[in-house]
């Protein structure tokens, strides 16, 4: 098995999943360099960051829009210029769409599709090349069981998910034996700030102290796909087996 990252990237790092996997990370003595679009919120995550490590941890802080795509490359060469043992990459940025809204106009879909997919696609393009050209790395990227089937309350951002976890899973295939790590991670419903207003499928809601600890252990197993929390695995399995004349008549 691979070693662990000595320094991991946090793409999306002031989301609450992320954060508590900094904090986790930050327990084990793993230097981290967290990545997001508020400074604000970014100057907060660090200041807690950094007061939890008690100087036994590195976290740096870079401030970046990830949704403006032609600054992506560049992004990454800055950082890896800036902290070249960096060799673990989570991506947990994203948004979650009122689809109503996506349905009203193709620019507010487009939009969702751009933040939820093409953002995560256009990173991973320049950080596995990276990875690749180095013999190593670990990029983990949260997706979404949303990803697995399309329903007509959240379809648009089911296909930003499923379009992610299909290129996840041919980046996958094609740096197998490279010695990168590629994990695709799929949240059920999480109870954080972005799900209020939203059904969170009561018993099914997860804390993201929870799916912290799942994408935490993802990095320790180097599984390639996982659902977190694992229930979700099964319910997801039985989902795709209903055929499409009787999904299609279900309130989902």
């Amino acid at each position: 098995m691979s070693a662990a990252p000595r320094r991991i990237a946090i793409f999306g790092a002031t989301s609450r999943i992320a954060t508590e996997a900094a904090r986790l990370w930050l327990a084990r003595g793993v230097a981290l360099v967290v990545v997001a679009r508020n400074p604000e919120r970014l100057r907060m995550l660090t200041e807690d960051l950094g007061i939890r490590a008690g100087g036994l941890a590195e976290v740096d802080a870079m401030t970046a829009d990830l949704a403006d795509l032609d600054t992506l490359p560049g992004l990454w060469n800055a950082l890896t210029e800036r902290f070249p043992d960096l060799d673990g990459v989570l991506l947990a940025h994203g948004s979650l769409p009122d689809q109503a809204r996506c349905e009203a106009t193709p620019e507010t879909m487009l939009q969702e599709i751009r933040m939820n997919a093409l953002s995560a696609m256009s990173l991973l393009t320049v950080i596995a090349n990276d990875f690749e050209a180095r013999h190593r790395g670990i990029i983990a990227v949260i997706g979404s069981v949303a990803g697995d089937r399309g329903r007509s309350r959240n379809y648009v951002y089911g296909a930003a998910k499923g379009m992610l976890a299909i290129f996840l899973q041919g980046l996958r295939n094609r740096l197998h034996g490279s010695g990168v790590t590629v994990i695709t991670l799929k949240p059920g419903y999480v109870i954080t700030p972005m799900t209020q207003g939203f059904d969170r499928e009561g018993l099914l809601g997860a804390r993201p102290e929870r799916v912290a600890r799942g994408v935490v252990r993802a990095f320790d197993r180097r599984r390639d796909v996982v659902y977190l929390p694992w229930f979700w695995r099964p319910i997801l399995w039985a989902i795709r087996l209903i055929p499409e004349p009787v999904f299609k008549r279900l309130p989902l």
